[in-house]
């Protein structure tokens, strides 16, 4: 923590002759609008329990994590979540993709607006894990969400047993394994190669600014299709933060007992070592690369290693309706064996071998220029 913040306090008081619990923040430490600096006389029962807990742990995480800063969001209590999303209506699920949360999207205050609502199943009862990966996932979104390409946090509520997140809408809605979107038909669902070059070049800037633009790096860890969002544009909008972490200062990596990653994705030398670096990041968005490159899953018949081969055709590999729309000119062809050199580059197995997410995102630059070049002449 720097600046200011060290001097901050914040403390809960709790009275032996009450059953009122009152929550001090002093003013000014963060700016969350509709009750949340200051909760007063908060009893401990059911949802206002559940406010008291999960609000008191938010706060320490965000005295940890702004530096000094602060970014306003809203506090939502659970009856406005419920209504603008009917009661949860299964008819209004947008990914849940994860075990661990389910995707809501609702409308409140004439806004479309998706609400992320953690669960605890019987493969993950541990509660206070939940909700750590939870609150996780609200500091960081908070902090990500001035960048254009992260999916940007309205507020939150925490009167549910673990925190729900409210974000923006993103209308059109989440990318699928194959890197396509859902949709009543083929037409609607393919994603032409100018759009998914775009894609990767935006993504690859919001994962380099992950990566830089904090006092230390912090490393997202569960980056997969199902975390990127669209917008009416399909702008990328990165999502879900819950597992990542912050490399402390003076190390570069943080090591894990219990691993976590998701299928097809998955970092091998951290599968091996427990070890996360930025090059987790980078395996994981080089994988990335070659679903939106060839348009199947990242664990189909280990895509990864079909595509290892330096000498196989890139005819082979390439989705077969992206040559349908590149044709045969030659430097058009080159922007994509450029894209698979780069993507080949990421997931390397040793992470030395591997560039750096600024590298990859410059890369991108490039190849997405000469994309313009050649549709402008």
């Amino acid at each position: 923590m720097g600046g200011d913040i060290n001097k901050l306090l914040f403390y809960l008081e709790q009275s032996e002759s009450s059953s009122n619990v009152l929550l001090r923040v002093p003013r000014g430490l963060v700016s969350i609008s509709n009750r949340f600096s200051l909760l007063q006389c908060v009893r401990k029962s059911g949802r206002e329990r559940s406010l008291l807990k999960n609000g008191s742990i938010l706060l320490k995480d965000l005295i940890a994590s702004c530096d000094g800063k602060s970014t306003p969001i809203r506090y939502y209590s659970a009856a406005e979540l419920v209504g603008a999303t009917n009661n949860f209506d299964p008819c209004c699920i947008v990914e849940e993709a994860s075990v661990y949360h389910t995707m809501f999207r609702g409308i409140l205050d004439d806004q479309t607006i998706i609400v992320k609502k953690y669960i605890i199943t019987r493969d993950w009862p541990d509660k206070d894990e939940a909700r750590s990966w939870a609150i996780r996932d609200i500091v960081i979104s908070m902090q990500m969400s001035t960048h254009k390409n992260a999916l940007k946090l309205l507020g939150c509520c925490l009167e549910f047993s673990l925190p729900a997140l409210v974000h923006e809408g993103a209308a059109k809605g989440v990318l699928r394994d194959d890197g396509s979107l859902s949709g009543d038909d083929e037409s609607q669902s393919f994603l032409p190669w100018k759009t998914r070059l775009r894609i990767a070049k935006q993504l690859a800037n919001a994962l380099t600014y992950l990566h830089t633009a904090f006092s230390r790096p912090i490393i997202h860890r569960g980056l997969s299709s199902s975390c990127i969002f669209l917008d009416d544009d399909y702008v990328p909008k990165l999502s879900n933060f819950s597992f990542s972490i912050t490399i402390p200062p003076k190390q570069s990596h943080v090591e894990e007992d219990t691993l976590k990653w998701t299928n097809g994705y998955a970092d091998p030398n951290y599968l091996a070592t427990g070890y996360i670096t930025e090059k987790t990041d980078v395996y994981s968005f080089g994988v990335l690369l070659l679903v939106l490159l060839t348009g199947r899953t990242a664990i189909t018949a280990n895509l990864k290693f079909h595509v290892s081969d330096s000498q196989i055709q890139i005819h082979n590999i390439v989705d077969p309706k992206i040559f349908e729309e590149v044709g045969e000119a030659e430097q058009e062809q080159q922007q994509l064996r450029d894209f698979l050199a780069l993507a080949l580059s990421c997931i390397q197995t040793q992470n030395e071998a591997r560039p750096y997410m600024i590298d990859v995102a410059k890369e991108l630059v490039r190849i997405h220029k000469s994309y313009l070049a050649c549709a402008l002449a």
